[in-house]
């Protein structure tokens, strides 16, 4: 290899990705979901407005800036909207779909939308906070295929 090309840093030893917005385009999705709840509790956000407000933060504060705002509690309970919307436009019923999410919130949500659910505890939630009856957890992603294949 050359000593250098141009463009590429011959020193650098790792390149690491983030996955929701820059591997994955999911922050539009996500930010255009939560502009309808939010203004569905009565705190309508244009979405450059929950992006300058909410994106990069965690979920906690989110939800305590919601909850402030608001003046009351809301409902922390996960809402299966997006992996429905997920299979109506792919033309699937809910029943044929498998959902594989790492967090205590997508887990719920994807049971609430009566879809099968792999729970990958190979990330940052450890097995036992995503065990719920109807999930199947599992810490390798080697071991998805195999899981997929098996029926009930």
């Amino acid at each position: 290899m050359p000593d250098h090309v141009p463009g590429i840093d011959l020193d650098l030893a790792l390149v690491i990705f983030d996955c929701d917005g820059v591997l994955v385009d999911s922050e539009r999705l996500a930010v255009r979901t939560e502009a309808g709840i939010l203004a569905t509790l009565g705190w309508p956000l244009t979405e450059a407005e929950i992006i300058e407000r909410f994106v990069g933060r965690s979920a906690a504060h989110m939800h305590g800036e919601i909850e402030r705002h608001l003046g009351r509690p809301i409902d922390g309970k996960p809402a299966p909207d997006i992996f429905l919307h997920a299979a109506e436009t792919m033309g699937v019923a809910p029943d044929r779909c498998a959902v594989v999410e790492d967090s205590v919130s997508g887990v719920a949500a994807a049971l609430g939308a009566h879809m099968r659910v792999f729970a990958f505890a190979g990330g940052v939630t450890k097995g036992v906070q995503l065990r719920r009856e109807g999930a199947v957890v599992f810490d390798d992603m080697l071991d998805l295929p195999d899981l997929l294949i098996r029926p009930g």
